[in-house]
């Protein structure tokens, strides 16, 4: 099995000075979607999954278009929800995620004032994609490691999400213990491609991470974060 998850293009989260909640992509990350599509208008995919918000529909619409395939919405896919900042000076949001950084660890599992708590996020995400790989074949094995039983071991499935969201799958896929700050922990640009697939074991399937991030469709000049 194999799973390719893409972090939305560049949002615009500015727009004259204010907040903008749900934001569409800048021109730049239309232009990264587009390289998106592009590159993976080749490839074969079972199922193309996608986040409700504008900027990862967004960047999915050009490889649908590619393909002629349907939007396919899962509201788990969501990014963690931010307080309702959309008309205010964007400097509010900056302090606020400053501050919650300036917390010890264990303390940010409450996140921000107003906000998805990280511990609501990540049990959210958990859960709906438990759901969705149960009802594709794909059930987490008895066992004290990250081991899967498989019905369909060919099925390649697409992801158009968020930094967060694809850091809580990858977590929950290569068995590691989640953190309230999943979208820092693993670096992904704007439009990059990640790629896991499974490995047989004698008592099921363990997935590997294959690449982590990857830009090399962009221009280094349109490489963003």
């Amino acid at each position: 099995m194999e799973l390719v998850l893409i972090r939305h293009g560049e949002p615009e989260w500015v727009r004259e000075g204010l907040n903008v909640v749900n934001p569409p992509l800048t021109e730049r990350g239309q232009m990264q979607a587009q390289r998106v599509g592009a590159e993976l208008a080749g490839e074969h995919f079972d199922e193309i999954i996608i986040s409700p918000l504008l900027r990862a529909r967004q960047t999915a619409a050009p490889l649908l278009a590619a393909l002629g395939r349907d939007e396919a919405v899962e509201p788990f896919l969501e990014e963690i929800r931010e307080p309702n900042w959309h008309g205010t000076p964007f400097e509010l949001a900056r302090t606020a995620y400053e501050e919650d950084r300036s917390r010890a660890a264990e303390e940010r599992w409450g996140g921000l004032t107003g906000g998805e708590a990280p511990r609501d996020f990540v049990e959210r995400v958990r859960a709906g994609a438990d759901a969705y790989w149960a009802s594709r074949g794909m059930r987490r094995a008895k066992h004290t490691l990250p081991m899967w039983h498989l019905d369909h071991t060919d099925a390649r499935v697409a992801v158009f999400a968020h930094a967060g969201t694809n850091g809580v799958l990858l977590c929950q896929l290569l068995g590691l213990e989640p953190v309230p700050w999943e979208w820092d922990r693993f670096v992904t640009h704007h439009a990059s491609i990640t790629r896991l697939s499974t490995m047989e074991m004698r008592d099921g399937y363990t997935f590997a991470l294959n690449r982590l991030s990857d830009v090399e469709h962009l221009p280094r000049d349109a490489r963003t974060l």
